[in-house]
C-alpha cells in the first residue's frame, strides 16, 4: 500500500494521509529539531551557552506530528523541554538560538531563555519551567476561543510526570464540563525527571480521561504519522464543539532530564534498545519505501538543516546583548493608566 493511502479494516479506501509536500515538511521538522537540539547540547556542554536546557532528542515525532495537524492560528502550550514544540509550530532557528544565548534578537528579546521561550504570533504560548504549568494556560486559551466565537484549538503538551499533578485534573474537568477546544497531549517518555513511571504512576494514563467523559487514546509517539492522525481526529472533535481529547504518546528521551546529567538511573542496554526506535530513521525508511524521498534527498535535508543551525549560532553570537535598562520590561501587567484610552 502506498504511503499516501489509508484503508479501513475491510480494505476500503479511507482518508488520504498528508500530501507528499506535507510528508517532506514533517521530515524536515524532525531533522530540524534533532540538529538544533544536538547543537544546543554541544554548545552548552562546551560552556559557550548560558542558562539551562532540557533536550528533546528522541521525541521529535510527537511535536512534528501534532503540529502538522494544526492550522497556523491554532495554539500550543509547552513544557521545560519546549524547543521541539517551538520549532514544530514554526519558530525559526535564529530567533530561538539568539534567545538561548540571551540576545536582544531572541524570540523573547533575551528575557526568557530556554524554559520560557514563546512567540504569541505563532500561537506558541510559551515553554514553562513549572511542571504542569501549561494546563491552566491551555484551558484559558480554549475558553478565550469559545468566548470570542473563533475556531482556534489549543494543544497542551506535557509529560508523564505532569499527569500526576492536581492541575491536570482541574483542567480536564473544567474543559470537559464546558466542552472546550483543547487537546491534552501527554509525552510519556517514561521518566519524571529521574524516576521511572512504574514507581510513580498507577494505571493506564489514557484511562484518566474516562472519569470526565473525555476520550483517551494511546499512540506510538515514535511514529510521526500515527501522532498526526490521532491529533487530527482530536482537532476535528474540538472544532466541532465536542470538547477535549487526551492523547498519550509513548516515546523516549535519548539523553538525561537536563543537559549535562549523567543518566545513572538508566542502563546502557535500555537506552540502546530504545534508540533502535529512533523516529527519524523509521520515518525515512517509510519515505524511501513509498517513493516520497530517496536516501540522497534525506541526506540533502540533513545537510541543509545543519547549515541553517550553524548559521543561527553565528547569528546569535554576533547579535547585540539586551539593553540593561529593559531588564524589568514585561515582568508586570500594565497599570490601568498605561492601557486605558486617552
Amino acid at each position: 500500500m502506498a504511503l499516501t493511502e489509508r484503508r479501513t479494516a475491510s480494505g476500503a479506501p479511507q482518508e488520504q494521509v498528508p500530501s507528499r509536500e506535507r510528508l517532506i515538511a514533517m521530515h524536515r521538522t524532525m531533522v530540524g529539531i534533532r540538529q538544533f537540539e544536538e547543537r544546543v547540547r554541544s554548545d552548552y556542554l562546551a560552556r559557550r551557552m548560558p542558562g539551562f536546557t532540557h533536550s528533546y532528542v528522541g521525541q521529535e515525532a510527537v511535536a512534528a506530528g501534532a503540529c502538522a495537524a494544526l492550522e497556523s492560528s491554532d495554539l500550543i502550550t509547552s513544557t521545560h523541554r519546549g524547543h521541539g514544540h517551538a520549532i514544530a509550530k514554526g519558530m525559526g532557528f535564529r530567533a530561538m538560538m539568539a534567545e538561548l544565548y540571551g540576545k536582544a534578537a531572541g524570540a523573547c528579546a533575551g528575557h526568557g531563555g530556554s524554559m520560557h521561550i514563546a512567540d504569541f504570533s505563532l500561537g506558541m504560548l510559551g515553554a514553562n519551567g513549572i511542571v504542569g504549568g501549561g494546563f491552566g494556560l491551555a484551558a484559558g486559551a480554549a475558553l478565550a476561543a469559545r468566548l470570542r466565537g473563533t475556531s482556534e484549538v489549543t494543544v497542551c503538551f506535557f509529560g508523564d510526570g505532569a499527569i500526576n499533578k492536581g492541575t491536570f485534573h482541574e483542567a480536564m474537568n473544567y474543559t470537559a464540563l464546558h466542552r472546550l477546544p483543547v487537546i491534552f497531549l501527554c509525552e510519556n517518555n517514561h521518566f519524571a525527571q529521574y524516576t521511572a513511571i512504574e514507581r510513580t504512576t498507577a494505571g493506564a494514563l489514557a484511562c484518566r480521561g474516562a472519569g470526565y467523559g473525555v476520550p483517551g487514546v494511546e499512540v506510538d509517539g515514535n511514529d510521526v504519522l500515527a501522532v498526526e492522525e490521532e491529533t487530527r481526529t482530536a482537532v476535528a472533535r474540538a472544532r466541532a464543539g465536542e470538547g477535549p481529547t487526551l492523547i498519550v504518546a509513548d516515546t523516549y528521551r535519548f539523553y538525561g532530564h537536563n543537559v549535562g546529567e549523567t543518566v545513572r538511573y538508566r542502563s546502557d542496554a535500555e537506552i540502546l534498545d530504545r534508540r533502535r526506535l529512533d523516529p527519524i530513521p523509521r520515518f525515512e525508511a517509510r519515505l524511501q519505501a513509498g517513493g516520497v524521498l530517496d536516501a540522497a534527498g534525506c541526506a540533502r535535508v540533513w545537510a541543509e538543516v545543519t547549515a541553517e543551525v550553524d548559521e543561527s549560532v553565528t547569528f546569535a553570537l554576533t547579535a547585540a546583548n539586551p539593553d540593561p535598562g529593559t531588564a524589568l520590561d514585561h515582568l508586570f501587567a500594565p497599570t490601568r493608566a498605561a492601557w486605558s484610552p486617552a
